[in-house]
């Protein structure tokens, strides 16, 4: 028999997916997987993806992923970086994965966007080519709809 949580428990558990995903944010480049995530978070790691996905839209190894490319499009943007040394900068082990994760955010392969965002936001101040570069992705999972019985 499973019980609904209470409105506590919600909120404690919403405190425990934000502060998986700040570290997310501040740990980008740095070895993580949803396991060593979820023992941070001392929960399992099965329970800490459902639940991320439920409050965010995506799984935690998504999230990380899109934080990687919006920093790598930063680093692309800057132009003294290989392709190469960008994927390593942002925390990615495999230039395949991160090339093939960057095609899909963004659209272009890292080679190609490395080459337009050159003179694509050339004189915009760096806080506004990265409101008009950030790769599309879902914020947070619309709130549930209640159901009537």
């Amino acid at each position: 028999m499973t019980s609904k949580p209470t409105a506590a428990q919600h909120l404690l558990d919403l405190a425990r997916l934000r502060r998986v995903r700040d570290r997310i944010d501040r740990e980008y480049a740095q070895p993580l997987d949803v396991e060593a995530l979820a023992r941070g978070a001392h929960i399992s790691a099965g329970h800490l993806s459902r639940e991320f996905r439920l409050a965010y839209g995506e799984s935690p190894y998504s999230y990380l992923m899109t934080r990687r490319i919006e920093r790598a499009m930063a680093l692309l943007r800057r132009g003294d970086l290989s392709v190469t040394e960008v994927c390593f900068a942002v925390g990615c082990s495999s230039l395949g994965t991160f090339s093939t994760r960057f095609t899909e955010l963004v659209g272009v392969p890292p080679s190609v966007y490395r080459r337009q965002a050159a003179s694509g936001t050339a004189g915009m101040p760096p806080c506004l080519a990265k409101q008009v570069t950030r790769p599309i992705r879902n914020r947070e999972a619309p709130a549930p709809t209640p159901h009537l019985a």
